[in-house]
């Protein structure tokens, strides 16, 4: 198993979870986070005064996966959060160790 963390533009969001859904993929989890990479994040101006915006709002996709999945969610993420543009995200896999459905106690692959 992995777990699949995706880090995209925040209105690319419901693009991304309709096309992973479209794949049969289940379950994911979202978190509205704030970072930079190499956009060192961006200037703004308010009221005639400007403002460096150093971290950058984004969302966390986390989808965990049976490795049999991967590639096609890993296509799926890069296809659908894409804009061509500076700050597009990363997309990270992790192995996965266990999984438990808590309801009924399934562990592993069956979890998911």
């Amino acid at each position: 198993m992995k777990l699949v963390e995706a880090i995209i533009k925040p209105f690319k969001l419901d693009e991304v979870k309709d096309a992973l859904l479209e794949i049969g993929i289940q379950g994911m989890t979202v978190t509205e986070v704030k970072g930079f990479g190499r956009q060192k994040g961006h200037k703004e101006t308010y009221r005639g005064q400007e403002y460096t915006i150093e971290f950058v709002p984004k969302v966390k996709v986390e989808v965990a996966v049976q490795d049999s999945q991967v590639q096609r969610v890993l296509d799926t993420i890069t296809r659908t959060a894409k804009t061509g543009s500076i700050g597009d995200g990363k997309i990270f896999v992790r192995d996965l160790e266990t999984a438990v459905r808590i309801r009924t106690g399934e562990t592993g692959d069956t979890a998911l």
